[in-house]
């Protein structure tokens, strides 16, 4: 978070097993729940921005390629991208 950002609360519940492991990656830490908190969520917003960069850029280069076998293997990127393994 940024030092001039006024921090906002929010009221989050979270299933009991997910509580758990929040308090036990804070003690680990020293740091509060709080914290931890925060900084998943940080973190899993910035993968979800490298995912959708990711996906932008093999889209781009799917419509310029020409070879079909490469084609192909971008559109398999693809889909694993879009719906998993």
């Amino acid at each position: 978070m940024r030092a001039t950002e006024r921090p906002v609360r929010q009221s989050v519940s979270f299933p009991s097993h997910l509580a758990r492991r929040i308090k036990t990656l804070a003690r680990a830490r020293r740091t509060s729940a709080s914290r931890v908190i925060t900084e998943l969520v940080e973190s899993g917003l910035g993968a979800q921005e490298r995912e959708r960069q990711r996906f932008l850029e093999l889209a781009d280069r799917l419509s310029r390629e020409t070879n079909r076998a490469e084609q192909q293997r971008l559109k398999e990127e693809l889909a694993r991208l879009t719906f998993g393994e």
